[in-house]
């Protein structure tokens, strides 16, 4: 199962942030929103077999939100939409475990370390290797929003593998839109 985390570097923590500032007072809540769309939309269908987890760190506290392509209800191919079940993930109190906040979503009050230590991620990195070259493909990748990771993150993914989706540099959700097509792409031969 294809597994994405995203961490969101000014991605505020808490539901109060307007749909139609996103990109501004929700600490650019947009590219996450993309990303999550990126996960899960096909053209007339939605990928069951995949998970996103937002990773959430413009407040006191981080939180991390689960999304599953297998529950999850009320998801359209638009920022809105996405952007909706957000808020509705974070109107839901984070405990230290994830806690179910609707279909398809859970919540809980952690960051990156607690996320690394539930499942192996590679690292989606402009000079990694290139996945096209790769003979195996891991499941699970990492990236980051708009931003670069922080030092404190590069220390916690430094013996990672990490891997490329090609010689540019491409925004969070189209590198998914990649790798998921490199998954789809090998599963036909």
């Amino acid at each position: 199962m294809p597994r994405f985390a995203i961490v969101g570097h000014k991605a505020v923590t808490t539901p109060d942030f307007s749909l139609n500032d996103m990109p501004g007072a929700a600490g650019r809540m947009d590219v996450l929103c993309r990303c999550v769309n990126a996960s899960f939309f096909l053209s007339h269908d939605l990928r069951r077999d995949t998970e996103c987890y937002l990773i959430l760190k413009g407040g006191d506290i981080p939180k991390t939100l689960s999304f599953s392509g297998d529950t999850i209800r009320s998801l359209n191919p638009d920022e809105r939409s996405a952007g909706a079940l957000i808020k509705k993930g974070l109107t839901t109190a984070a405990e230290p475990e994830f806690k179910k906040a609707a279909d398809g979503i859970a919540i809980r009050s952690s960051g990156l370390a607690e996320l690394l230590a539930d499942f192996s991620f590679a690292v989606l990195d402009e000079n990694g290797e290139d996945i096209r070259d790769a003979e195996t493909l891991p499941e699970n990748y990492i990236l980051s929003d708009h931003m670069n990771f922080t030092e404190e993150e590069e220390a916690l993914l430094a013996d990672l593998p990490r891997y490329s989706v090609g010689p540019r540099v491409l925004h969070a959700d189209h590198t998914i839109t990649v790798i998921l097509n490199e998954f789809d792409r090998r599963q036909k031969q």
